[in-house]
């Protein structure tokens, strides 16, 4: 079928790495079920993006459209929330008259981040389907759904602050959460307020929703499922799709930056499983200088070799000397091919924030991951790595002691960890976890089909009046 025959999925993310990442995924996995999928991200981040793409022929098309804000401003996480509010809009409003209304309605759904929620009224008032799309583990998304429950059972207040103190079971079948591990809990308080507005304000976008895409393997955690609501109960949540990990329909990861392949040579020359790879993907800056310098000295004091990716603005925090004394041993680099590091044999253990991508990326690649979490919901995948899955450990401080006896723990365990990353990896990406995350998102492709294909092909047009 070409490209103009095809009924279109457009596809909203939230523009950042970790949630670009798997939306280019997903999107790939339509477009092999034979749909044209369009991919619309802000102006500032799109050019970032086709040029990290030059060799790719997966048949994916982007199209930028203006987030409105000033050359140079910062994009955080609060800057980006305004411009998805007050300036995006209008542009996707646009967008979707002219694929959707002009192009005789090929536009079978818009699949949404939840975390551009302000896109599915938008997508609504055209008439057209719209799924949502959760990047992350169902555990995650299960939390923060269940954030009317907490308000009302008492054990958070109106704000979002935990009326309780200490570890707490927060939803049945989930494991022990602290407190202060709560996805929103990030900044300070006005910070944290605000974010937590921000997911009260997603989940009463979501309830239109009848579906929800997620980007987790089937049985997660079975005791977990068998303990949460059914829909019938909770009428306002979308069925829920588990359709992950999606990471299996790409051999690499689109980037933002760009990747120092010299590290892969670098690999070939060290030892098998002798190696520690470090990274904090694109959220290096909550940790800090000061803990950046702790990090710095547990990782020398092990002398092992190590990967460490760390971009030029954070290397103040390196101590004095630090990269001419670790030089014959460690490799300091601004970003990683982390897909074929994570498959190289010469890692043999990965210290990560454990974000989502990341921490299925290391199961893929059968590395045992010792965990730093930061912030979101890195304490929530963290939980699962250590006491769920049992496939890491979780750094006992920031100290660089701590950092030193996590890498030890992890580096010489007996065998047992590596063990059960391996059937870890089995299950979700194995014949049988795979063929049911396939048979799912097939189902729901079919029942798209049924959109009219009589239009002719606008996406030319739409991508020149850009």
């Amino acid at each position: 079928m070409k490209s103009k025959d095809k009924p279109q999925i457009v596809l909203i993310p939230y523009p950042a790495q970790g949630h670009i990442t798997p939306i280019i995924q997903l999107a790939a996995s339509f477009h092999i079920h034979g749909f044209q999928p369009l991919i619309i991200i802000p102006d500032f981040i799109h050019d970032r993006i086709v040029a990290s793409r030059t060799n790719s022929d997966d048949g994916l098309v982007f199209l930028p459209i203006p987030d409105g804000l000033a050359e140079g401003e910062p994009r955080n996480f609060f800057t980006i929330s305004f411009a998805m509010e007050n300036n995006m809009p209008c542009h996707l409003d646009r967008v979707l008259a002219m694929l959707h209304e002009e192009g005789g309605g090929r536009v079978a759904c818009v699949v949404v981040d939840l975390l551009a929620s302000w896109a599915i009224d938008v997508a609504s008032r055209h008439g057209i389907p719209v799924a949502g799309f959760w990047p992350a583990m169902l555990a995650t998304y299960n939390l923060i759904a269940a954030i009317p429950d907490m308000i009302r059972t008492g054990l958070l207040s109106e704000n979002g602050s935990p009326l309780l103190k200490g570890v707490v079971r927060f939803l049945p079948g989930q494991p022990m959460l602290s407190t202060e591990d709560l996805p929103w809990l990030v900044g300070n308080p006005a910070q944290k307020r605000s974010r937590f507005q921000f997911w009260l304000q997603t989940l009463q976008r979501s309830r239109s929703l009848p579906w929800l895409l997620v980007n987790s393997f089937p049985d997660e955690d079975c005791n977990q499922q068998q303990h949460l609501p059914s829909r019938s109960v909770h009428r306002h949540r979308p069925s829920i799709l588990q359709v992950g990990p999606l990471t299996r329909h790409t051999r690499s990861n689109p980037s933002l930056w760009e990747e120092d392949m010299s590290c892969l040579d670098w690999l070939r020359k060290q030892k098998p499983r002798s190696v520690v790879y470090v990274s904090f993907g694109s959220w290096v800056g909550p940790i800090g200088e000061a803990k950046i310098a702790e990090l710095a000295l547990g990782l020398e004091a092990t002398q092992r070799p190590f990967i460490w990716v760390l971009g030029p603005e954070w290397r103040a925090g390196l101590p004095s000397g630090y990269l001419d004394r670790v030089a014959m041993h460690g490799k300091v680099i601004t970003w990683a091919p982390q897909k074929e590091v994570l498959r190289h044999e010469t890692v043999g253990c990965y210290l990560t924030h454990c974000g989502w991508n990341s921490t299925v990326e290391a199961v893929e690649g059968g590395k045992p991951l010792l965990c730093y979490p930061v912030s979101g919901d890195q304490f929530v995948n963290s939980t699962y790595i250590v006491d769920v899955w049992g496939i890491g450990v979780k750094v006992g401080g920031p100290g660089r002691r701590a950092v030193e006896e996590g890498i030890k723990k992890v580096m010489e365990d007996d065998g047992e960890m590596m063990r059960r990353v391996m059937e870890l990896k089995d299950r979700i990406m194995g014949e049988e976890g795979d063929s049911r995350a396939v048979a799912t998102l097939t189902a729901f492709l079919d029942g798209l089909k049924t959109i009219s294909l009589d239009a002719g092909d606008c996406i030319s047009s739409c991508v020149s009046s850009l």
